[in-house]
């Protein structure tokens, strides 16, 4: 009995990936992530303590620049927990999005020579950024103990955020690795831009400190929505309007769908301009 014939086709313009041949590359996923955490920590004096280290660090000059110099508002939330909920939150979007830019280009000599669906590569990079998310919320966890704050039933939608975050920051950085493979411009500009928005958006602030005239707009950013519910659920602040729910939900989806679209139009060339 013959082996079946297997025809390997480009995908098209407006195609979506081959759903099943992604799941049948889920090994190819997991080992894909498992070594972006084995090389992200290999010979490093402290580790995986790096996690918690950066963004403590991080909350900590916020709530001394912001919070002591400025005396900006933060709802009666201590600011070093504040500032440590809206940085763990970033990092998950910035984490993802930064991270699966520039995988395919590392990964140049695979992509070339070796057939599998290339969109688990950026894809793949999601698992350390949870494995870091997951050990910044214990010393989240702790803080609130310290602090002696309930965020009360509204936890129960961290697991909600958390996937709006990661589909949000996969559907960019699948258009941005995509696009880096033919324009290194990408490496430059994308790090500044995530710098920007990271200021754009009230991560280190609460929207109360955002003078009047300017609060529609930083209100209209689908960032702005999505660093609310994070501390709606991790800190117990007001919940945000259900407008902004629905509409980080559906952005969330449509930057993932796009991304996706933009992957697979490029997926084409890959191989030959990488």
């Amino acid at each position: 009995m013959s082996a079946p014939r297997i025809v390997i086709t480009p995908p098209g313009r407006l195609n979506m990936p081959r759903w099943r041949e992604v799941w049948e590359a889920r090994e190819i996923f997991y080992r894909f992530g498992i070594r972006d955490v084995v090389l992200r920590y290999r010979q490093t004096a402290i580790g995986i303590a790096w996690v918690v280290l950066q963004p403590l660090v991080t909350a900590g000059i916020f709530a001394i620049v912001f919070g002591r110099v400025a005396g900006l508002p933060t709802g009666g939330v201590p600011y070093l927990l504040f500032a440590f909920a809206g940085t763990t939150a970033w990092t998950v979007f910035s984490g993802v999005l930064t991270r699966a830019a520039p995988s395919l280009v590392a990964n140049q000599a695979l992509v070339s020579k070796v057939f599998f669906p290339r969109v688990v590569v950026p894809l793949s990079t999601s698992l350390s950024v949870m494995l870091d998310f997951c050990v910044s919320l214990v010393m989240l966890g702790v803080l609130l103990v310290v602090y002696g704050v309930n965020p009360g039933w509204a936890l129960l939608g961290l697991p909600l955020w958390t996937v709006c975050a990661v589909t949000f920051g996969s559907g960019l950085g699948l258009a941005a690795s995509a696009v880096m493979v033919k324009y290194r411009d990408v490496t430059y500009v994308l790090p500044w831009l995530v710098q920007v928005l990271m200021y754009a958006t009230p991560v280190a602030y609460s929207l109360d400190a955002v003078p009047a005239n300017l609060s529609w707009l930083f209100a209209a950013n689908p960032l702005t929505w999505l660093m609310e519910c994070f501390r709606w659920s991790m800190l117990g602040t007001p919940a945000p309007p259900l407008w902004q729910i629905a509409g980080l939900i559906a952005v969330s989806a449509l930057a993932l769908a796009g991304g996706l679209l933009v992957f697979q139009q490029r997926e084409r060339e890959f191989a030959d301009v990488i």
